[in-house]
This record gives structure tokens, sequence and C-alpha cells, in this order.
């Protein structure tokens, strides 16, 4: 006590003894604040069970049983709808809004019966209540997707989604290879798109576009000049509710969806999925959080990712079954966080770039010396809990410093999906203590519906992603050329189950690429079982080739190092088997490199500093660094590289729709780039 009292008296400045009673009081209260620990609700070194010929299932299963619904009256998509309807008492379900107002909602019951209305027109119309019945639907997210969807669900007929960013040749394609003859479009551009191909009569099979917004007279006369009707969807639901049909509701085994994965080679392929597909995936998540989350009536959504995307279809499922809300964005990813604010989600399904946003937001409002050492620090005492099994967004490190990047998601998330791509484990592990909220990291592929492996509540580590969900089982095969063997607990990830989808759409030779004849889906990625459990991804099998001297490369691994560094945004290996080494484009972080430039006393645009050959040499010495710290061997390190100012984006054409790179597309555009920096090592 005299040495306490001593210190008190003690000449100190004023703003020493602020920051030590402001710490003291920050310990005491996070120390009375603080919750007991929370037992991890699963074993985490016994995360799943060896079944027969070297498979793994989820230790979530009691038996071999694969799950395939969750509820008896909900074993349809349509079903799953119907039921939402019940549970949620008629409550609201397709929210939008126009810029600056609140959310408006429709109900279960109005989205039913428009879904009625409007597939009892398209069946006045001439088509069929069958799963041979295609119907396109080219719009953005919106509450008439939807309502397009389960029109085609309430009559056994099957939802194609169009991609905005497919380009009209793959459009084209898409519609031939569906024999699609109705197209129900968002906006008038969407029908001019379409009638640029109808014009030229590449799309005879096309007879009728119907349009969400209203449109200009004059379409409608350069349609019909080409056999084809624009109608509205108001007058073709209105033609429906005067000639009412009763619904037809398909049976699980039967298509629900032709989901068209744009590819990174050749033409699209169409993966055919069934309704049990669908909701086996669903009801999958849901068992797989059930210790840490239970969807309830309550719960919102936000929906921005492509309605094409089965991982956005699948999370939607998983609220309509549960009677929840899904509120669409304005439109605009730039209006994002306006809506987000606004809907105040609970469910947020995201992928790993924006979640990389979140990250540097939070880390560059650390600023000076302290704000950094004092982040780390919340960071630190935050992870500490999720560790054991806490999560909160109420503690004392939430109300002084997360407080602003919780509330930019709108304040009320207590769960996020994250899946399409890689996410870092340290960016995985510092938003799982900042935000507050569980965060799932999910793996799997449209073939699989959406997922077939996920992490489980409880479990905290990065890095892997997770165990197989309780539809299907993963085992791992042999890539011998690869070096990798299951005897090792390393191979090809292969899936067998209630989500594996039922093959391509007339294309038997792709469809036996994928699916063997005991009905195993051969994924092309390369994984190994960690001891506890949990399956990593670690490598590519396809897209794999072999340079000069024999060596096997695959590229995304590379990528995969190398996008760790600060100074890099994208990046793109190269190389082929005329070549004795690596070369690769790579794309600066527009906002960490004119700040690394300053420091280098560097001044200029990011076109001028991406020709300098200081910041080129520096940004070769990282990524070799990396490679050397990852394990890479000397022949998978680049030996030169071409800095580009501009991003990979879908629009430019360079990346698909899931963010995906079209490595046939960046190969075209960068070969001057290329064939010079292989020039220039001779």
């Amino acid at each position: 006590m005299y040495f306490l009292i001593e210190f008190l008296c003690s000449p100190l400045p004023t703003p020493a003894l602020v920051f030590f009673f402001g710490l003291a009081a920050v310990a005491l209260i996070y120390l009375n604040t603080r919750p007991k620990p929370v037992r991890p609700p699963v074993d985490l070194n016994r995360q799943t069970k060896g079944i027969a010929g070297g498979a793994r299932k989820t230790a979530l299963l009691k038996d071999d049983n694969l799950i395939s619904y969750l509820h008896e009256d909900a074993k349809t998509l349509y079903e799953v709808f119907q039921r939402g309807l019940h549970v949620s008492g008629n409550g609201p379900c397709l929210g939008y809004r126009k810029a600056g107002k609140p959310y408006q909602w429709l109900k279960y019951k109005q989205v039913s019966d428009r879904a009625e209305y409007l597939g009892s027109g398209l069946l006045h119309r001439g088509l069929k209540p069958s799963p041979d019945s295609f119907i396109g639907i080219f719009a953005q997210n919106r509450p008439e997707w939807i309502i397009s969807e389960l029109a085609c669900y309430t009559y056994s007929m099957v939802a194609v989604p169009l991609y905005d960013t497919l380009g009209p040749e793959a459009l084209i394609f898409i519609i031939n290879r569906g024999s699609i003859s109705t197209v129900i479009c968002d906006k008038q551009n969407k029908a001019e798109t379409l009638l640029d191909s109808c014009e030229k009569k590449l799309i005879p099979v096309l007879n009728t576009i119907i349009i969400m917004d209203p449109f200009d007279a004059a379409v409608g006369d350069r349609a019909s000049k080409c056999g084809v009707e624009i109608l509205n969807l108001k007058d073709v639901e209105a033609l429906g509710k005067d000639n009412i049909k009763k619904p037809v509701p398909p049976k699980p085994e039967d298509l629900s969806i032709v989901c068209f994965t744009s590819g990174t080679t050749g033409d699209p392929k169409g993966a055919m999925l069934t309704h049990e597909n669908v909701v086996a995936d669903a009801a999958s998540f849901v068992k797989s959080f059930e210790s840490a989350f239970t969807p309830l009536p309550t719960d919102v959504t936000i929906s921005f990712l492509p309605l094409a995307h089965m991982f956005e279809r699948v999370v939607q499922t998983v609220l309509y079954g549960a009677g929840g809300r899904v509120g669409f964005f304005q439109g605009d990813i730039r209006l994002l966080p306006d809506d987000m604010k606004t809907l105040k989600p609970t469910v947020f399904p995201v992928v790993p770039r924006l979640l990389n946003r979140v990250y540097d937001r939070v880390q560059s409002g650390a600023q000076t010396p302290f704000k950094k050492w004092l982040l780390n620090f919340a960071i630190e005492r935050k992870h500490a809990e999720v560790k054991e099994g806490i999560i909160r967004n109420d503690s004392i490190w939430d109300k002084f410093i997360f407080h602003k990047v919780q509330e930019s998601l709108g304040g009320r998330v207590r769960v996020m999906v994250t899946g399409a791509a890689p996410i870092s484990p340290s960016v995985l592990s510092f938003l799982r203590a900042c935000l507050g909220c569980q965060i799932f990291e999910a793996y799997g592929q449209t073939e699989c519906t959406a997922g077939c492996t996920i992490s489980l509540p409880g479990d905290w580590t990065a890095g892997h992603v997770g165990v197989p969900v309780p539809c299907n089982v993963v085992k791992l095969v042999d890539v011998e050329e690869m070096n990798y063997f299951a005897s090792n607990d390393e191979g090809e990830v292969c899936i067998k189950g209630k989500n594996v989808f039922r093959g391509y759409l007339n294309d038997p030779e792709r469809t036996a690429e994928a699916l063997d004849q005991d009905g195993w889906l051969h994924t092309g990625d390369i994984g190994k079982w960690l001891s506890s459990g949990v399956l990593k991804i670690i490598d590519r099998k396809k897209n794999i080739f072999k340079l000069a001297q024999g060596e096997y490369i695959a590229p995304e691994k590379i990528e995969n190092v190398y996008i760790r560094s600060a100074l890099v945004a994208q990046v793109f290996v190269h190389g082929d088997s005329l070549q004795s080494s690596l070369v690769a484009i790579v794309v600066p972080d527009p906002e960490v490199l004119p700040g690394y430039a300053e420091k280098l006393s560097l001044k200029g645009s990011m076109e001028e500093l991406c020709k300098n050959q200081q910041i080129k040499k520096a940004i070769i010495t990282d990524l070799t660094k990396l490679g050397r710290e990852a394990g890479l061997k000397s022949f998978e390190q680049v030996k030169d590289l071409y800095l580009h100012a501009d991003q990979f984006t879908i629009e430019n054409g360079l990346l698909t729709p899931t963010l995906k790179a079209k490595r046939p597309e960046l190969c075209k555009y960068f070969k001057t780039q290329i064939d010079s920096l292989y020039a220039n090592m001779q």
C-alpha cells in the first residue's frame, strides 16, 4: 500500500495518470464482466468417423444414415417454403427498399400466392407442369427472382438462373442447351440483350420474354418481328389469377434447378440439382450448427451474393424453412453498408473478399502506436475467450473498440458463413474475435449443391474447412502424379451423398469426368485430413501443368501463398511445358502500395508505381520469402513478374461470377507481358 500511495503522489504527468487509471478500470471491468468458459460442443480431436472404403463422415451422425431433410413436411423446396409460411404465422418474408427509405416487406402468403398466379399464367400459356419444363431467370437479386423460382417449384418446373455477366455467347449456349422457351428478366436491357441474339436466329427455341419492370412499347414491336412475345410480369400474374391452377408439387428426386457454372474453361456446364440435393444441403448446415445456432422466424439475412450461386440459394433455403426473412440489397454493392445498417441482418453469408475489406478497415483505424497496441491487446483478450467457447459482443472491448465495425454490419449479426474461396487463417481468427459472432468456413462446389464440409461450433482453429456435412461422406483418393496418397491422409477430395448432383445437362462426357461409376464426385481439389479430424485443402489437381524439366505445377496453390503478401491484391501465376520457370502477373493492393512507396520516398500514380523497378524488386522479395516459409520448392517460385495497376474483375472478363480466375482469358489478356518476361530471362 505504501508503494501505491507513493506512486500516486509522485509528480507523474497528467496523461500518464489518466492512462494508469484507465487501464486499471478496463482491467477491473473486464474481470468482472468476463463470462465463464463454455465447454466446446464438439470433441475437437474426434470430429470425424471412418467408414467403409476409407471414407469419413461427421461425428454428428449416430449411424450411417445420411440426412435428406430435417422435417417430414419439408422434403422439397416447395414444401420448405410452405413450412416457412406456417411457422412464421404468415410473417414478413421478402424485403426491398429504395435509397434512403426503410425496408418494405412481402409476407409469406403474398409470395406464395404470387408464385401460384405466375405459375398458373405460364401454364395457361402452354408450359407443362413437368421437370422437363425449364424457365430461365435473368435478373439481379430481388423479390421477383424468388417469386419466379417458387412459381417453378409450385408446378414441378425447373429454374435455370442466368448470370448478368455470362455474356451473349454463354447465354445463347445455355438457352439452346436447356431448350428454354421462356425467360423472365428484370429490366428492359436484359430483354434487348436476348433480342439481339433472336434477331440473328441464334436462339430459335426462345419465344417468350417476361419483364419484371415497365418497358417501352418499341421493345415489344422489335420482339414480334423475330417471333418473340414480350410480356410484363404483373400481366402474367393477372392472367394466372384469372385462370388459377391447382399446385402440382414436385417429388424430392425431381430436378429443381440447373445451375450453369460459368467455368474457367470451355462452355458453361449445367449442374442438375434435385429438390433433395438442395434440401439435404440446407438441412446439413442447420444440423451442423444446432449446438450454437438454431434459425428462427426472427432471423433475417441480406441477399447480395448472386442468386445463381448455390451458396446463396442454400442460405436462403435455411431461412425460408425457419420462417425467417430475406432482405435484398439495392442492387449496388457500394450501397451495401447502408443496406446492412438499415436491415440489421442476423445471418450473413459472405465471401472472403468482403471479409478481407472488413479486416483492412479495422486495421487501418489503428493509426498510432498506442492504438495498434490497444487493438492487438483487445484482439488477444477476445480471442482467448473464443478459444474457451465464449462468443459475445458485449464485453468491454466490444463496447469501446469493436462497436463501430459491428455496427457497420447492422449490429445484430449472430452467425456468418464464408465460402466460395479460401480465407486467410489470420484474418479469420482476427474477425472471430472482433465481430463477436459465430463465423463458420464452408467448402464445396456447385456439383455438391454448395457445401460438403464446414467448421463446427466450438472449433476455433483456422486454416481448414471443417468436417463432412451430415448429408455426405468424404474420402481422399490417390493422385500419384502429384505424390499424394490416401495412406498418408492426402489425396483428391471425393464426395458421395444426398447433395451430389445428378450430372451435367445433356453432357454425358463431362458428367463421366466428374462422377465415377460408384457415384463419387471427384472435385479436383487435393485435401489432407488433420489429426483433429478436419479437412485442409492443400492443392488443386485441375490446372496443373508441367514445366520443361518435367515438374508438376499447381498454380493455385502458389497463388494462395503469394496472396498473403500485404502488397498484393491479386496474383496470377503462369507457366507451361515449353518454359523452365514460372512468371506472375501481380495487381498491387491500391490501399497499401502508396503508403509503402512513400516509405521508400517514391511518389506517383498506381500506373507509375507499377513501372518502378524498386517496387517490383520489393514485391518479388516478399513473395519469395512467403514461398520459402510455406515450403514451396525452388521451381515453384516465380522468377519474374509484371505489375498491373487494374484489378481482375467480372466486368473485364478476367474473373468468373464466383470470383475465380479465368485462366485462359488471363493468358490471352497478358500474352504480350508474359512473352516479354520470358524473353528477358533468356
